[in-house]
């Protein structure tokens, strides 16, 4: 098995086979990217399932916002497991916290087995708790394969301190994946100063719409104004220069 493995948050089929060019070891396959991730589609997930060569893991996340859910949310998260397993995911990732920010164990639980056969990781949901030394036991406890993490900042370079740390308690009983503002000219510095040896990037550029008539007047975030004729997709050679810049 090589040192280092890599996954690419897709945001789409189109990021998913960019991501396989590129020559990652698997990704994420997301919606709502604003919102940092939430379930995509039975559809996408279907076409991103059809790419040879590389694993596929799910988010299964029902909205935006904070990681207390509800019980009928609870239940759409078990919905969606079970979708991403039909379809034949390789994986799933989720994250559920208590309102007093611990790691929510009974809903965890519930997800876990709903999961069974299917790797876990518990996403950044890790990165707004209220104590992460606590929370790494109970989500090694849990069965989960891995920790998506910035270590608590806003991006994994600025979290290094913590990532050293977790990943010296951590031990080799679960995985840590480096993520959040990592690309080529950081990869290596975070690997280097944590130890850490899998990393979460999206290898994103700015893609022009073909539209040549445009409304620049009507917004579909309604007052919430977002660029309408730009989409964020990722491209083989971002994943390959990210990728470059850590292997010897």
């Amino acid at each position: 098995m090589e040192k280092y493995q890599f996954e690419v948050c897709a945001n789409s089929v189109e990021s998913c086979v960019a991501a396989q060019m590129g020559g990652a070891n698997r990704v994420e396959l997301c919606a709502g990217i604003p919102e940092g991730g939430t379930t995509p589609s039975y559809g996408e997930i279907s076409m991103a399932r059809e790419i040879p060569g590389i694993k596929l893991h799910v988010i299964i996340r029902p909205r935006g916002g904070d990681f207390l859910y509800s019980p009928t949310e609870t239940k759409c998260m078990l919905k969606d497991i079970e979708m991403a397993r039909r379809i034949g995911a390789d994986g799933v990732v989720f994250g559920c916290l208590t309102k007093e920010g611990d790691v929510d164990v009974p809903v965890m639980q519930e997800l876990m087995n709903a999961a069974t056969g299917l790797s876990v990781t518990f996403h950044r949901a890790f990165d707004v708790c209220r104590n992460p030394q606590k929370a790494l036991e109970e989500i090694i406890l849990l069965g989960c394969k891995r920790i998506l993490t910035s270590g608590q900042q806003a991006t994994a370079e600025a979290g290094i301190p913590l990532l050293k740390e977790l990943h010296k308690q951590a031990d080799g009983r679960i995985i840590l994946l480096a993520g959040c503002g990592v690309n080529e000219r950081n990869i290596a510095h975070i690997a280097s100063e944590t130890g850490i040896n899998e990393f979460h990037f999206s290898a994103r550029e700015a893609v022009d719409s073909d539209m040549q008539y445009r409304n620049p007047s009507v917004s579909m975030g309604g007052t919430v104004r977002i660029e309408e004729y730009v989409r964020q997709v990722t491209t083989a050679d971002r994943v390959k220069n990210t990728i470059a810049a850590i292997r010897p």
